[in-house]
């Protein structure tokens, strides 16, 4: 298969798999926002609770404490000096056009988090005691968004600077495991619904796509943007 149907091949698939997230999202958030899946929510948070003691999650001691751990993978603070990092590397390569396009999608995502908590406006959980402090609304789940837009972003910038397929495989899986892994935590501490989470991962996904198609879209009519993407890390 040439270069040219594999390009092609890959942009449909991307926006295909944008086309279902974005469904996918629509008719999660309407059946959220009818109570649909209330029941279930409430079932899985009863779940990973003792029946005696609500208060006290399933599993060994270390379990909770892992998980609090983890789940700040997906905060405000580690979201922020991760993409501050990235973009001072970025400045000092002089990437600054990808720079742009970084912050573009973080602040954006951030900001789109924002508006859909707002508009949903869903209570947090209190069939069980949360085991974290928590501010806002639930649906969809910040940190599960966010922690997909930030590390999925990333990781695709990471994954160009390399030619061989298994490392960025590997670089794409780290990329999509992390989110996995805070949206468990936020169900497991009790702040968010099952449904929260899994909103969270489609919307994050979508926007992560969205401006992935974005950028490549850009490198076309940017012969500056091809130029920066091309060169190698001095």
């Amino acid at each position: 298969m040439s270069d040219r149907n594999v390009a092609v091949t890959r942009l449909f698939g991307m926006l295909l798999l944008l086309a279902v997230c974005c469904l996918g999202f629509i008719a999660l958030s309407d059946e959220v926002s009818e109570g649909e899946t209330q029941d279930f929510d409430e079932r899985v948070l009863r779940l990973l609770r003792s029946p005696e003691d609500p208060s006290l999650p399933r599993g060994p001691w270390w379990l909770r404490l892992t998980a609090e751990d983890v789940t700040s993978l997906g905060g405000a603070p580690v979201l922020f000096l991760v993409t501050l990092a990235v973009c001072g590397f970025l400045l000092l390569v002089r990437r600054y056009r990808t720079l742009l396009l970084v912050l573009v999608a973080t602040v954006g995502g951030t900001l789109l988090n924002g508006l859909l908590k707002q508009f949903f406006s869903r209570p947090r959980p209190s069939v069980v005691p949360h085991l974290k402090e928590v501010m806002t609304t639930s649906f969809p789940s910040g940190h599960a968004m966010l922690s997909a837009i930030v590390y999925l972003t990333l990781g695709a910038l990471l994954a160009q600077l390399t030619e061989r397929r298994r490392l960025k495989a590997y670089i794409l899986t780290v990329s999509l495991l992390l989110p996995v892994l805070v949206g468990l935590t936020r169900v497991y501490l009790g702040v968010h619904y099952p449904t929260d989470v899994l909103g969270g991962w489609v919307a994050g996904l979508a926007w992560a796509l969205l401006t992935a198609l974005s950028a490549r879209g850009l490198r076309r009519r940017s012969p500056a943007l091809r130029e920066e993407a091309r060169r190698q890390v001095e």
